[in-house]
């Protein structure tokens, strides 16, 4: 945690987990009451980062960034906005590669462009500069695909045409997502708490509602792509779907919320499966080949068999999507930490 010599602002980077290869989050632009505030954001996120990236099966670890606005505050000028950028880069560099950075929550790649003036540790850069860009749409094909293995989990199909969705959060992801459900024939609710995102709805056919109503709404699927915490001991009992799945991260108040969804036989895809499309497709750019729009979309893909591994394993088990989806992240943590076996270090010398 650094104050920016420049801007002033603090600049934060959690690194929870190396295991697996070096930590990959977001760098999030974000208001916060308190500096402390900003720092347990970053330390959760960072976790969940380390086992999005497990799930996934990822050579990475997991970290998060953020720039601290107060709350409240007006938006950054760009003099004071590039300023803030790189004091993060300093600060991410100071960590010489143990952590890379891309966009996240009020950042874009035009923000990783002025971040890499600073360090290389930076992904998700332009698209013009040989990388794969804005994250979104990777990330709303994998709830998509996750979408997909629900219908097919609790109706048997997985087709989606005639299938009713609640999005809830009409941002670039849930924006990229709406459109392609109503692709699919998917007949939409949506909602945003900015009434510009009504343009959207209406175009794609959908019905337009407010946040709170979407959740509640009488739809086949339930889809939070904004804010976290939406499923808690007083949220659950309303809702009238029968499947959650959502770009948004941390949708659980609390671990209880799983065993809750659970007891109403609501499946719920745990968030941190169905919205690793951004971190598998950024995995792509880090690869010897190079980056590949249709290696990237192979495996954002196959969020689908990742999610039907969890889902089997919680039936096995007879626990929630939860407990499955962190016992896969912990077995891949420590199969990554265990020593090799003696047999692979080689004969001895004669």
């Amino acid at each position: 945690m650094r104050r920016g010599r420049r801007s002033g602002l603090y600049t934060i980077v959690a690194v929870h987990s190396t295991a697996r290869g070096p930590s990959l989050g977001g760098c999030r632009m974000w208001g916060y009451a308190d500096s402390r505030d900003a720092v347990a954001d970053a330390l959760r996120l960072s976790r969940a980062m380390t086992f999005k990236a497990a799930v996934a099966d990822l050579p990475l670890g997991g970290g998060k960034g953020v720039i601290m606005r107060r709350a409240g505050e007006p938006p950054l000028d760009p003099e004071l906005r590039r300023a803030a950028l790189l004091d993060f880069a300093d600060t991410v560099d100071a960590l010489e590669g143990r952590y890379m950075t891309a966009e996240d929550v009020g950042t874009s790649d035009a923000d990783m462009t002025v971040i890499a003036e600073r360090t290389p540790h930076v992904t998700g850069l332009a698209v013009e500069r040989g990388s794969s860009g804005d994250p979104s749409r990777w990330t709303a094909l994998g709830v998509q695909e996750a979408i997909h293995v629900a219908c097919e989990r609790v109706w048997g199909s997985r087709e989606l045409a005639g299938r009713s969705v609640a999005v809830v959060g009409l941002g670039r992801v849930g924006g990229a997502l709406a459109r392609g459900l109503a692709a699919e024939g998917a007949r939409l609710v949506a909602a945003d708490v900015d009434e510009s995102k009504r343009a959207l709805a209406g175009a794609l056919g959908a019905e337009w509602t407010d946040p709170e109503s979407a959740m509640r709404a009488d739809v086949d699927v339930v889809s939070p792509c904004a804010l976290n915490a939406v499923l808690g001991a007083e949220s659950i009992p309303a809702l009238r779907c029968r499947a959650v799945a959502g770009a948004a991260n941390n949708q659980l108040a609390s671990e209880e919320a799983a065993a809750l969804l659970m007891e109403r036989e609501i499946l719920w895809v745990p968030d941190f499966v169905a919205n690793a499309g951004g971190i598998i497709n950024i995995s792509v750019e880090l690869e010897p080949e190079g980056y590949a729009p249709e290696r990237a979309e192979g495996r954002v893909r196959a969020i689908g068999d990742t999610l039907r591994t969890v889902l089997d394993d919680a039936d096995a088990a007879g626990t929630t999507p939860l407990a499955a989806a962190m016992a896969l992240g912990y077995r891949r943590l420590a199969e990554a930490s265990a020593p090799p076996p003696a047999a692979s270090l080689g004969a001895p010398p004669a």
